[in-house]
């Protein structure tokens, strides 16, 4: 790949591919416009368009935008309705969650293929700790290349890599390396990458932080880490005070952790309009929960504590949650919970977004689960694992519950990654 081997307009030639890596055995990856870039592959014919990929409906929110929309100033996290009024002629595309899904299964083998330990952050993005893969693959830059050109050559997606001593500095490395490039902070030169750059690049400073430090003078990394340690700590507190003095200076002694468990599954749905039919929500926790139950038998975990979140009309947002006496990966259980911490709410107002989340998780080999009293020993569960089999091989709309069909009023955007809505299946009585 080109850009791998030259610096590209504008950045620094001391971080370029050809600075020394020697003692940079962390890697950053992160997929370019990911969910974009998915849609495009997808979709030859939109290369090099303004595609904008998140909700599509009035209170969507932009999951992703190709670079060709950035120009527009359309970002993540955006409302949909903000990125429609800044790129009118923008392509306006729902997230394909299996879509997403597959492509970051194959992305993340990629990256285990070079090591086996890998970080995951999200779908598109980790770090990799590649000491031990030196001596079959080679310098840490040159397995930055290979990870670019396998991205490419294999999956036709296009990522950018920040090499450095450390985790923080390999991440911000990255995100300087964007879009489709390479970056390499010497060890001997981090201090010289960190401190020209502004102070919300530290992890921890957000917008609030980065206004009270620039009320204080402090603009910089570079000023924040010349700055008195009292003053730090007089207008940020003690811990962030000293995480922001260590960071500043180049220090992150975390290591890159493989087994990071996931500790909860959720989804979300916010509707178009505000919603106060208990059957049009009652619909939509069913859908949510069913969502859930089959992220959760995917991953293989199970979990104790089922969890929703309502928003009200008025944006205030409530939280409820219940623990069970054994875990679940069971749709349905989820559902009934949900659905019972729904009601006790006797929420009157008009409903905003409504979601539901599986808590406490751990792996299904190892947790042994206990049948109720009168139980039978093949229901529910049976049943959902077969509907996950049969979407596995013939795809969603395989696989409908009667009591959702035909219902038009569930019209949602989903807001997160991997909440893309999934109906319910009514399996059978158990007998």
């Amino acid at each position: 790949m080109g850009r791998s081997q030259a610096v590209p307009k504008g950045r620094d030639p001391r971080f370029g591919p050809q600075a020394d890596d020697a003692g940079c055995t962390i890697l950053h990856v992160d997929m370019d416009a990911f969910f974009a870039s998915v849609a495009v592959r997808a979709r030859p014919e939109l290369r090099g368009k303004p595609v904008i990929v998140g909700g599509v409906g009035p209170r969507g929110v932009v999951s992703s935008a190709s670079y060709e929309a950035r120009r527009f100033g359309v970002r993540s996290a955006m409302p949909t309705a903000r990125a429609r009024a800044l790129c009118p002629r923008g392509i306006f595309l729902p997230v394909d969650g299996p879509a997403i899904g597959e492509a970051s299964e194959a992305v993340m083998a990629i990256f285990r293929d070079v090591t086996p330990l890998v970080e995951p952050l999200s779908s598109d993005e980790a770090f990799l700790d590649v000491a031990g893969a030196q001596r079959l693959l080679g310098r840490p830059v040159e397995i930055a290349r290979l990870i670019r050109r396998r991205m490419q050559q294999e999956q036709r997606l296009t990522c950018s890599v920040g090499v450095a001593p450390t985790k923080f500095v390999a991440k911000l490395g990255s995100t300087r390396a964007k879009p489709d490039g390479l970056i390499v902070v010497p060890a001997g030169l981090v201090l010289d990458f960190l401190h020209p750059l502004p102070v919300d690049a530290l992890w921890g400073v957000g917008e609030r932080a980065a206004e009270t430090l620039r009320r204080l003078g402090l603009t910089t990394v570079g000023e924040i880490a010349h700055a008195p340690a009292g003053l730090l700590r007089g207008a940020l507190g003690e811990a962030a005070a000293a995480h922001l003095h260590e960071l500043s200076r180049g220090r992150d002694p975390r290591r890159v952790s493989p087994d990071r468990e996931e500790k909860s599954i959720g989804a979300e749905m916010t509707f178009d309009v505000d919603v106060a039919d208990p059957e049009v929500l009652r619909k939509s926790m069913l859908a949510l929960a069913d969502k859930v139950g089959a992220r959760v038998r995917a991953s293989g975990f199970v979990g104790r504590t089922v969890a929703i979140k309502v928003r009200l009309a008025d944006f205030r947002t409530v939280n409820r949650s219940r623990t069970m006496p054994t875990s679940t990966d069971v749709s349905r259980e989820i559902f009934e919970i949900s659905w019972s911490l729904f009601t006790a709410l006797g929420a009157s107002d008009h409903i905003r977004l409504v979601g539901v989340r599986l808590e406490g998780l751990t792996p299904a080999a190892t947790t042994s689960r206990q049948l109720s009293l009168g139980e039978p020993e093949h229901g529910w569960r049976e049943a959902e694992a077969a509907k996950d089999a049969v979407i596995a091989r013939f795809g969603r709309a395989s696989v409908g519950p009667a009591s959702l069909l035909g219902r038009s009023d569930l019209r949602r955007t989903e807001n997160h990654p991997h909440s893309t809505v999934v109906p319910l299946s009514d399996p059978p009585t158990p007998s």
